[in-house]
C-alpha cells in the first residue's frame, strides 16, 4: 500500500474534529503570535494558516470572508486582516516558523512552537472620533 496523493494528517479525528482542530490553532496563533503544539500539528497548521495568510494580504471582500470562515472568532479574523497581513506584505511566503522545542513529559510526544517568522508590532487602536465632536459643537454654536 503507498500513500501517493494522500494529503494531509489525520490525528486519529474525524473530518469535522480536524477542522475544528486547524480552526482553533489558527486562532491561537493570531490571538497570540506564537503557540506551543506537538510537532506535526504545528507542520499542518502552518499548510493551513499560510494559505490563510495570503487570502488575509488581498484583502478584498472576498478573501475577507474566506478568512472569517477559516478562524473561529471575528475578532481574530480582523486582527489577521487589518493589523498582522499589512506587516507581512514583504514576504510572498514562509509566513511561520516552526521549531523544534522538547519531549512532551507523559507521552515523549515531539512538541514544537509555531510563530511569524517577520516580528509583529502591535497597532494602536484609534481613539475616540474627535471629528464628530466638532461637528456637535459647531451645530449648537450656529
Amino acid at each position: 500500500m503507498h500513500r501517493h496523493g494522500y494529503k494531509g494528517r489525520k490525528f486519529g479525528r474525524e473530518r469535522d474534529q480536524r477542522r475544528a482542530l486547524m480552526k482553533g490553532l489558527a486562532t491561537s496563533l493570531v490571538e497570540h503570535g506564537e503557540i506551543e503544539t506537538t510537532l506535526p500539528k504545528a507542520k499542518e497548521l502552518s499548510r493551513y494558516i499560510e494559505k490563510v495568510i495570503t487570502k488575509a494580504k488581498k484583502g478584498d471582500l472576498a478573501n475577507r470572508r474566506a478568512v472569517i470562515a477559516a478562524l473561529s472568532t471575528q475578532a481574530a479574523a480582523f486582527k489577521l486582516v487589518d493589523e498582522i497581513a499589512p506587516q507581512l506584505g514583504g514576504r510572498v511566503s514562509g509566513h511561520v516558523r516552526v521549531t523544534r522545542t522538547r519531549l512532551r513529559i507523559g507521552d515523549g510526544a515531539q512538541m514544537a512552537t509555531i510563530g511569524f517568522v517577520d516580528e509583529l508590532k502591535a497597532v494602536a487602536k484609534p481613539a475616540a472620533k474627535p471629528a464628530a465632536k466638532t461637528v456637535a459643537k459647531e451645530k449648537v454654536a450656529a
